[in-house]
């Protein structure tokens, strides 16, 4: 597939300039790649930050959270998991990217992780989260048994977000504060990111990491190869 020719002439156009700002893009529902100088609304993401021509900046060397997050976006584990991801990312309405961020920061894709607070899995569910859902152990296997199961536990972990999404819409953030810290939290410091370190930090990381995803999913549908390199190798394509 080549690179849309609106991408390429937007590129272009900057680099002739000698202009250095930011790129952002989405794909829509027909498989269109749209791009802009500008986040026009809340569809398009960032792209490629202000630099050279030529650089995918999806946080280049230097930044304090670039290798953990180049680590995770690259995770082996992920192809395994990426067609449950998929399919509860369609069951419960919520952004396949931001599934993937979320897994990827909790546990590290990792099924088998066990948080020192009792959280289960790829999306850390707490047991009593997945009580809510109507999971219970069983005669056979304990409630903390059933949520090692990865399809499981990712579909216990997309629905509460999906249900996060619908007390705070279009607030991204508070979701994601809910998700590490609980709705009371969020709640008890009247709908902020409470002032836990922790929290902030998994508010930042998770929406780093979200941000690299949708690039990374952006860029393959437009036929545009990412690769993790020096700020100044130029862009590649297929």
């Amino acid at each position: 597939m080549q690179v849309p020719k609106a991408f390429l002439a937007l590129l272009l156009c900057l680099a002739a300039t000698g202009s250095r700002a930011d790129i952002y893009g989405f794909v829509d529902g027909d498989g269109v790649s749209h791009f802009a100088t500008e986040q026009v609304d809340a569809r398009y993401q960032l792209l490629v930050r202000g630099n050279k021509f030529g650089v995918m900046n999806l946080g280049v060397a230097g930044s304090g959270k670039q290798p953990q997050v180049s680590r995770l976006t690259e995770h082996p584990n992920l192809k395994t998991y990426e067609p449950l991801l998929r399919a509860a990312s369609s069951e419960f309405a919520v952004d396949l990217a931001l599934l993937k961020a979320v897994a990827a920061a909790e546990s590290g894709f990792d099924p088998d992780a066990v948080s020192p607070k009792g959280a289960v899995g790829l999306m850390q569910v707490m047991p009593a989260t997945a009580e809510r859902y109507g999971l219970a152990g069983d005669g056979k296997r304990s409630l903390e048994t059933k949520l090692r199961d990865p399809q499981t536990n990712i579909r216990v972990g997309a629905r509460y977000l999906a249900d996060l999404f619908k007390l705070y819409p279009r607030q991204q953030h508070l979701v994601l504060a809910s998700y590490n810290a609980g709705e009371g939290a969020v709640q008890q410091y009247r709908n902020a990111i409470p002032p836990y370190p922790e929290t902030q930090n998994y508010v930042a990381l998770v929406t780093e990491l979200h941000q690299a995803f949708r690039s990374r999913a952006l860029y393959r549908q437009s036929g545009v190869r990412v690769e993790r390199v020096a700020p100044e190798k130029r862009l590649a394509t297929k």
